[in-house]
């Protein structure tokens, strides 16, 4: 067998005989559906899988492409369809299973969960007059209540947004204007590793100068000391102690904004991502029952933030809006050890595991031989999200996790698909180790040449589009419909028409498999987390020193990409200590946006390769982080001789 050619492996068969999707042909046959009767496709999942307050009259409108509207005319509630339509059949079943870092436990069934965020829906409701339409800002770790903020601004009809807890108070900032939030909601604090850090100062900063914020309510999770600013600060622990139990869940209407979700992008300004009700609730059901094969007695664990796209899908609302258990998780999977994830497999008896590239090369690198010391026999489906998984990473997980008998699900989506959009489906799709392999039913994914529009052929490489809408797309970006357009639907055209373009570049191999090769724009993916190079400079340009930056991404052996920058400086005498400028450069990174963007390799170069227009060339400079040749022509560069400069200073 050739380097090139990956190793296939089957479906389990035991397993296949009772999975939703149970062959290819069974694949094939539900995408040639969606293929032949796009509408009734989606209109017949949508009636089967939602419960309806009003049915709607219109499974799709584009004719206003790309402000797409579906299911109009139906009515529903969010979190109506995440708790209440369970209550008869399931409401003594856990819905949510809590482990604190410190290994405290809580096990919440879909009644206490009714009566939990109804009483979370009445304090924002009768205490804070949040009212349908109205933004609030959740920031807050990874706790139970974080899970009711989110299902109880869904009760009312309040637009949630949750900002990342390892975010900046700058970063929280922009994020509350932007949004034009009311209410913020956070906590003290939390604990990581055994010890508490904290939250509430990081919303007091943010909060310091001129914000829309009127109130602020705090769980108190780790009881350390804080400051309560009067009339703007509350207590949550004793708020709720007052709330009724009951809340009639507010009627929304399909396209109603469910929340939005901050994501970089390629300018400095973070994008609000919108995503609506219906087509939201309804993609992450389908995907979690599909993708993941979950069952009505299974338990499943995704080891994600709510902070992140991967929370709000799959631990909270595609779990819980199939009435399955979802894990919670407070802590970080290495602490007290590596075998942290799969102590708790064996305690919890999880069924499906879902987690990153980057916390399966922890885990392999600090514990290699710690999954043989659990019963991890419970386990049917692993799962990766994030970024592209190495085939070593891939073996480990398959061989020593899943016991060579686990199908891997190498999910690929983004925030702004809602969910998964091409994955392997665990009872029918033969597997090839770090590859996507086909969409899902119901997605139009191709890979396309930007330049003629034209499915790409074998091995040529293209852009990863979806050539027609889907319900759980992104609806727009929060105040800004042109950055809306442009940035997803200006690139690739298809017969003449935009499609929408994820930012990704792919390719197909001789089985039509798909492979994600990695973003085609000026984005990094640092662990999964997509950070835009110009956020990242726009905040080292603010240190005081800094004339010029640019930022690339560079192979990381943990976290997928890591940071590098060039770092050109206003003094043309240097630095006297590169290692304290550099962390200097950090703090300033740490500030604006926060640890998670923080620079792993800074050199500071005697000027930027440019065009004569002034056009940095990245391209170059990537190539000059990785190690690799530079094929690029630099004879029409500004100053050619600066790429040699730069080449000696990294390589030596």
């Amino acid at each position: 067998m050739s380097d090139n050619v990956k190793p296939v492996f089957k479906p389990n068969k035991e397993f296949a005989k009772t999975a939703r999707i149970k062959n290819m042909c069974e694949y094939q046959a539900l995408q040639d559906y969606a293929m032949e009767d796009y509408e009734g496709f989606w209109g017949s999942y949508a009636k089967e899988k939602l419960s309806w307050i009003k049915p709607f009259t219109n499974v799709m409108d584009e004719s206003n492409f790309p402000f797409v509207k579906w299911f109009e005319g139906g009515k529903l509630n969010v979190s109506a369809q995440c708790i209440d339509r369970h209550l008869d059949s399931r409401k003594n079943k856990a819905a949510i299973i809590f482990e604190g870092d410190r290994g405290d436990k809580q096990i919440v069934t879909y009644l206490e969960l009714y009566y939990n965020v109804n009483r979370f829906a009445n304090l924002l409701k009768n205490e804070f007059g949040v009212k349908k339409g109205d933004r609030v800002i959740i920031y807050m770790p990874m706790i139970l209540e974080s899970a009711y903020a989110m299902l109880a601004c869904a009760r009312i009809g309040a637009i949630h947004s949750i900002v990342f807890g390892g975010f900046s108070a700058d970063a929280l900032r922009d994020r509350i204007k932007d949004a034009d939030a009311k209410v913020v909601i956070t906590a003290d604090g939390a604990f990581r590793k055994d010890k508490p850090y904290m939250l509430k100062p990081v919303v007091d900063e943010a909060l310091s100068g001129k914000t829309p914020v009127e109130k602020v309510l705090v769980v108190e999770r780790n009881g350390e000391d804080v400051t309560w600013v009067a009339g703007r600060d509350y207590s949550y622990n004793e708020l709720i102690k007052h709330q009724p139990t009951k809340c009639d869940p507010e009627v929304m209407d399909a396209e109603d904004p469910l929340f939005l979700l901050y994501t970089s992008g390629s300018t400095g300004k973070p994008k609000g991502v919108q995503h609506n009700s219906a087509g939201y609730i309804l993609w992450a059901q389908m995907t979690m029952e599909w993708v993941f094969d979950v069952k009505e007695n299974d338990t499943y664990w995704c080891t994600a933030d709510v902070g992140w796209i991967t929370g709000h899908t799959y631990i909270v609302y595609g779990p819980l809006a199939m009435g399955a258990t979802t894990v919670m998780f407070e802590g970080v999977p290495t602490y007290p050890d590596a075998g942290r994830p799969w102590k708790m497999v064996e305690e919890y008896k999880i069924n499906q595991f879902y987690t990153a590239p980057t916390a399966i090369r922890v885990l392999h690198k600090m514990g290699e031989n710690e999954p043989a010391k659990y019963d991890l026999s419970s386990l049917k489906v692993l799962g990766t999200v994030g970024e592209p998984i190495d085939p070593p990473a891939w073996k480990w997980y398959y061989e020593a996790v899943g016991g060579s008998r686990c199908a891997i699900v190498d999910t690929y989506w983004q925030t702004e698909t809602g969910g998964h959009i091409v994955s392997p489906l665990p009872g029918a799709t033969p597997i090839k180790p770090a590859c996507a392999t086909f969409p899902l039913p119901g997605i139009m994914a191709e890979i396309l040449d930007p330049k003629t529009g034209k499915k790409a052929e074998v091995g040529e490489g293209g852009y990863m589009c979806v050539t027609r809408p889907w319900p759980a797309m992104i609806r727009g970006i929060w105040g800004d419909e042109k950055r809306f357009v442009k940035s997803y639907f200006g690139d690739v055209k298809k017969d003449g028409k935009p499609v929408y373009f994820t930012g990704d570049g792919a390719n197909y191999d001789e089985d039509g498999y798909i492979t994600i090769t990695g973003r085609t724009d000026d984005v990094i993916n640092v662990s999964g987390h997509r950070m835009g190079t110009a956020e990242v400079e726009a905040a080292i340009k603010k240190h005081p020193n800094v004339a010029e930056v640019a930022v690339v991404g560079k192979p990381h052996e943990i976290k997928g990409e890591g940071i590098f920058a060039y770092v050109v400086l206003k003094s043309d005498t240097g630095v006297a200590d590169e290692l304290e400028e550099i962390k200097a450069i950090n703090r300033v990174i740490q500030k604006e946006i926060g640890n998670i963007a923080l620079c792993d390799d800074v050199v500071f170069a005697p000027g930027l390769p440019k065009t004569r227009s002034g056009k940095i060339m990245r391209r170059i400079l990537r190539s000059i982080a990785r190690g690799e040749a530079i094929t690029q022509d630099i004879s029409t560069l500004e100053d050619p001789t600066v790429v040699a400069k730069i080449e000696k200073m990294v390589r030596g």
